[in-house]
């Protein structure tokens, strides 16, 4: 590249100079002219022939001027053939002044160096030199003149020779300190550039990272920021000139004086309200070690470590219910096979036949869900099937009444609402007065489900006069086109701050509760294709909310 620069001139644009050069020269040819009018010194400023120093001067002079207008007016990179040109004027016009003067003993010659000078800066070596050739060629011509013809003075020809001598060293070193010149300004040009790219890397990098990054200044306002801290605090990107304060998030400048009050004593989780709560971690630090001006704030979004956490849940929960399920197959095996033998007996009463009955429906049913949790650890497809619930759930609720013996009445009203439109609500009197309503699911796994929620809600619901209550309301969402359950009950529901662990594997609000009940609901969803949440309805009212799959669905 440094090569390339010093070879090639078009890398390298003397504008600017060659614009000082000319103020100088205008300068040169103006101070000449007046110098001369006034006879400022006559013996010396056109001494041998003033007629022709005061032409030349004039022409000099407004040869500048045009120059310098056409500079002013038109910013341009001048060739080597311009600039050579434009300093052979020099090299002319002073010789002739210099020659009207008494030649170079005057010492108007020496004014030729500064033109030799400028062409060692602006000039390629070889030009330079050719025109250092030049002027050496004017001078001498002009001293070997004036000898011969003029004085036969050999100081004539003593002052020419220096003079010449002094052009071509002139030329020498300034094209040896343009070479450093411009070998500096490569090497410049250079870093500058490779500056420029690390710059826009890190400026890519910063703005590609997940984690946010804020630069606040010591009036906490913010001098930098990604997207992911935009994102993160749910601010639109600035606007140009627009300066963000940090003040603008309540939550965050909080965490901020509290840093400053206590480094080393605070707690760096915040939420973050939007359309919806967002849990960050800010950690704070001075930009620079020993310079409180400029703080640096890092926004790490916790989803990412709770994610992480989740796992190590799910590995583990994975292997514990494989566990529990084959710990408890065996004995229920003996349950089940006891109870066979039993019922086998001639003399057993109906009432213990009832029983027996019991025991092994719910023997089978056990099993049934030691199957589901296996099924789920090992992640082994599921059977899923058409159901049409309007006659599926009104017989499921059949048969969990029928399982429950817990001293008092179980009040299960069920209601068609077609979410997405006003409808009326549809008390099931006579279930086959209605059109299909399927859904897809795995039957056993949908009682599975089912089953934990009904005993969810039963536990919950407060009992009015002996009788537990549950409302379970099934539909179609109109603008997903999907079926839906709802399973409503009238307890006091679960606190807002729970809602985001509700699904986790053993989080629970009960110290006999193993947490692991609505975490297989979810999975168990999930591996049907349904999605289930928890909401409240519009009279609050506590409600889990089953989004089915559509029987047409394939995956």
């Amino acid at each position: 590249m440094t090569s390339s620069l010093l070879n090639n001139p078009r890398n390298y644009n003397p504008y600017d100079l060659l614009r000082i050069y000319t103020y100088y020269r205008t300068l040169l040819g103006s101070v000449l002219l007046l110098m001369f009018q006034i006879e400022f010194a006559p013996k010396v400023l056109g001494n041998d022939n003033p007629e022709l120093f005061f032409y030349t001067s004039i022409a000099y002079t407004a040869i500048n001027f045009m120059t310098l207008i056409v500079m002013w007016r038109l910013k341009y990179s001048p060739s080597q053939r311009q600039l050579f040109g434009s300093l052979l004027i020099d090299v002319v016009a002073i010789g002739v002044l210099m020659h009207s003067s008494g030649g170079a003993i005057s010492g108007l010659g020496y004014l030729l160096l500064v033109a030799i000078a400028a062409g060692g800066i602006m000039l390629r070596e070889r030009i330079s030199f050719f025109l250092a050739a030049i002027t050496t060629i004017v001078v001498i011509g002009e001293g070997t003149y004036r000898f011969l013809i003029l004085t036969q003075d050999n100081k004539a020809l003593f002052a020419s020779g220096t003079l010449s001598a002094l052009a071509f060293l002139t030329a020498l070193l300034f094209q040896h300190l343009t070479k450093k010149i411009r070998l500096s300004y490569a090497e410049a040009e250079a870093q500058a550039e490779h500056a420029a790219h690390l710059q826009k890397l890190a400026q890519l990098i910063i703005e590609r990272m997940r984690t946010g990054i804020l630069v606040l200044n010591n009036r906490a306002e913010i001098e930098l920021c990604n997207q992911a801290a935009l994102k993160l605090l749910g601010a639109p990107h600035p606007a140009a000139g627009e300066t963000l304060r940090l003040d603008r998030f309540p939550e965050l400048y909080r965490k901020h004086q509290s840093w400053q009050r206590h480094a080393n004593d605070h707690s760096p989780f915040i939420k973050i309200d939007g359309d919806t709560t967002t849990e960050a971690k800010a950690n704070f630090a001075y930009l620079e070690p020993g310079n409180t001006d400029n703080i640096l704030v890092f926004l790490e979004d916790v989803r990412s470590l709770n994610q992480q956490a989740q796992q190590l849940k799910l590995a583990s929960l994975g292997r514990l219910t494989a566990s529990i399920a084959h710990e408890i197959r065996n004995p229920l095996g003996a349950i089940s096979h006891a109870s066979q033998l039993l019922g086998e007996t001639d003399t057993l009463p109906a009432s213990d036949q009832r029983l027996l009955d019991i025991i092994n429906n719910h023997s089978k049913r056990v099993n049934q869900i030691i199957e589901n949790i296996l099924q789920l650890s090992r992640r082994r497809p599921t059977k899923q099937e058409p159901i049409d619930l309007r006659k599926w759930i009104p017989a499921f609720i059949a048969d969990y009444k029928a399982s429950k013996t817990n001293g008092y009445q179980l009040d299960i009203q069920l209601l068609e609402k077609n979410l997405g439109e006003i409808a009326s609500d549809f008390i099931y009197d006579d279930i086959h007065s209605f059109t299909r309503m399927e859904a897809k699911f795995d039957i056993s796994q949908l009682q599975q489900v089912l089953t934990n929620l009904f005993d969810n809600g039963i536990r919950y619901s407060p009992a009015i006069e002996g009788r537990a209550q549950l409302r379970i309301e099934i539909g179609i969402d109109v603008t997903q086109h999907q079926p839906y359950i709802r399973v409503i009950d009238f307890g006091p529901g679960i606190n807002a701050d729970n809602y985001k662990h509700l699904f986790e594997p053993f989080f629970t609000t009960e110290n006999t509760g193993s947490g692991l009940g609505l975490y297989i609901c979810k999975e168990l969803c999930e591996a049907n294709q349904a999605i289930i949440s928890y909401k409240r309805t519009d009279k609050g009212e506590s409600c889990f909310h089953l989004q089915l799959a559509h029987p047409e669905k394939t995956s």
